[in-house]
């Protein structure tokens, strides 16, 4: 009991520590654009190669080895297909650029598909927390890598919709908070569930954002340097969740 409430304290405190990311959209208020330029893609870069190798090196492992490969590769496969499908029936399209803005999405399109995305990680890595807490702790950290770059890119969004600064980081902030919402349920499901099939759901997840909204990001390089730094970046989010993985 009292190593269930120990579980339990760390999923909530990574949670909220999680929400709490939300708010670094504020940053884009004291940076100077051309600085914050310069940050974000190799930010990005970062958090590709992080969310990679916190699916391929982490959440995949715990949650076959828990289930098997024959059980657990449907829950893969569907982890993926929701997010293309939130992608296509919500028009839901962030851009990791400020100012960029690829089809005007609407800002209550941007805060749900947020919260959605939010609720569903903190139940994968919370789930992959309860298989082995040291898998959890490195999927944490590839998820906070993609959170930065995603979040200052958001802010802008809402800002250039016509939020004032204060409105953009609250509601930011309150979709931020699905994401503990999600992880407690993770904790309450596997009490009386095995949640392997959430970590190898939420391991689909990991592997379509950065195939899909951020390695195409990354390869709008322009020139050879800038490529080579940011496949540096890509790299060593890749290595770094390689060596926790050892």
């Amino acid at each position: 009991m009292v190593a269930e409430l120990s579980s339990l304290v760390w999923i909530l405190t990574g949670g909220l520590l999680m929400s709490l990311v939300a708010m670094v959209g504020g940053l884009t208020l004291l940076l100077p654009p051309r600085t914050l330029q310069r940050l974000l893609m190799p930010l990005v870069s970062l958090a590709a190669g992080s969310l990679l190798g916190g699916a391929l090196f982490h959440m995949l492992p715990e949650g076959i080895g828990a289930i098997g490969a024959r059980a657990g590769s449907p829950y893969v496969a569907a982890g993926f297909s929701t997010f293309l499908a939130l992608e296509l029936f919500l028009q839901w399209h962030h851009s990791h650029r400020p100012g960029a803005h690829g089809k005007e999405p609407l800002a209550i399109l941007i805060l749900l598909g947020d919260a959605l995305h939010n609720f569903i990680g903190g139940l994968g890595i919370a789930s992959t927390f309860v298989l082995n807490p040291a898998a959890g702790v490195a999927a944490w950290c590839a998820a906070l890598a993609h959170e930065l770059p995603q979040e200052l890119g958001d802010f802008a969004i809402l800002l250039h919709s016509g939020w004032s600064a204060g409105a953009a980081l609250r509601w930011n902030l309150i979709s931020a908070l699905t994401f503990p919402l999600g992880a407690v349920l993770a904790w309450l499901l596997a009490q009386s569930l095995p949640v392997a099939g959430l970590a190898l759901f939420a391991g689909g997840n990991f592997l379509y954002i950065a195939a899909s909204d951020l390695v195409p990001e990354i390869k709008t390089s322009t020139s050879l340097r800038s490529g080579a730094l940011r496949f540096g970046w890509f790299s060593a989010g890749l290595l770094l969740m390689l060596l926790l993985a050892r």
